[in-house]
């Protein structure tokens, strides 16, 4: 099936106490590898920004209330706004997070990096792509450009103090219903700041689950955890990280991208390389894409904080119409 930084709603709960990382505790590259991942049923969830995590959402909560249950998979895979909504699926019920986001007073375009809900211009979204954008073209291959993306972002921060990422940290574990990783494995993305390396995170980590999603939506900066920094999970690969489900017979992957990918195609880095991938190994893969009636809420448009109950809503319909479909291939 192939239907064509993150604000979200606030929960009251208590924060786990930070615990700073000794060189022997930082987390290992890609874990997910290392633990040979293998089971039924693993559902991922892709990058997207504040919009697309509305989205996601909007079709789990859609798929729930029509009687498909998807936040029971063994395996959950979150890449940026898709590391918050993992957690928060974790820690609430589809529904109460659907209507969270649309209780929520409509707002406008957010710094992703500040927690007091201030407005910014486009301005700084559309430099910060334009940025990454032209890094992305100088680069020689996938390892080149998260080594050149870490290296602008420590950059950037160098000349500041810590109270963004303390800001970013608290505005992250504001967003979920639990500060404690699930039983069910979770895996949450990040790229190593200062090495390139790609880095998957889980409850066997020594990281805070705030810590973890909180680096896997760094944009524009590199999130401290210790002595170490990370930003965005959707360098690692890709937006939507499917590669980590392999093993798993059944892969669901709800992308608020489509599936597109801003490196050269000859890297495969894009999704339609990762499902062939898993399914050369074996796997059945399903994906679900924003129609087209809401496409224009994603790309440009993914950090408007207006659009994010009617990105929810379209979310919402989608899994509902596409329930009956999907039961029997998750089942």
């Amino acid at each position: 099936m192939n239907t064509t930084p993150v604000s979200t709603p606030h929960f009251t709960s208590t924060t786990a106490s930070e615990r700073p990382l000794s060189g022997q505790d930082q987390p290992q590259v890609d874990a997910a590898i290392r633990m040979g991942a293998a089971g039924e049923r693993a559902l991922v969830l892709g990058g997207g920004g504040s919009t697309g995590n509305a989205w996601l959402i909007g079709v789990v909560a859609g798929l729930f209330s029509a009687g498909l249950d998807v936040t029971t998979a063994d395996l959950t895979i979150g890449t940026s706004a898709g590391s918050t909504a993992a957690a928060q699926i974790a820690g609430a019920t589809p529904a109460e997070l659907l209507a969270a986001v649309l209780a929520a007073a409509p707002q406008q375009r957010t710094d992703p990096a500040r927690s007091d809900g201030g407005r910014v211009p486009i301005g700084p979204v559309a430099d910060q792509m334009r940025r990454t954008g032209e890094i992305i073209a100088a680069a020689e291959d996938a390892a080149d450009m998260r080594r050149r993306l870490g290296a602008a972002a420590l950059g950037m921060d160098a000349a500041s103090d810590d109270s963004r990422r303390t800001q970013w940290r608290a505005t992250v574990a504001a967003r979920l219903p639990s500060q404690h990783w699930p039983q069910r494995t979770m895996l949450i993305t990040a790229v190593d700041a200062h090495t390139g390396e790609p880095v998957v995170f889980d409850r066997h980590s020594g990281v805070d689950l705030a810590d973890a999603v909180a680096a896997s939506c760094a944009s524009g900066f590199a999130y401290r955890i210790g002595d170490n920094r990370y930003i965005d999970g959707g360098y690692r690969r890709s937006s939507e990280n499917a590669d980590l489900a392999t093993g798993y017979r059944r892969v669901l992957v709800l992308s608020p991208f489509s599936g597109r990918s801003r490196a050269p195609l000859k890297w495969g880095l894009h999704l339609a390389a990762q499902v062939d991938e898993l399914r050369a190994r074996g796997s059945k893969v399903e994906t679900i894409f924003p129609d087209s009636r809401s496409a224009h809420m994603f790309g440009a448009n993914a950090m408007d904080l207006s659009l994010r109950p009617p990105a929810a809503r379209a979310g919402y319909d989608q899994g509902k119409a596409l329930a009956k479909q999907l039961t029997e291939f998750w089942r």
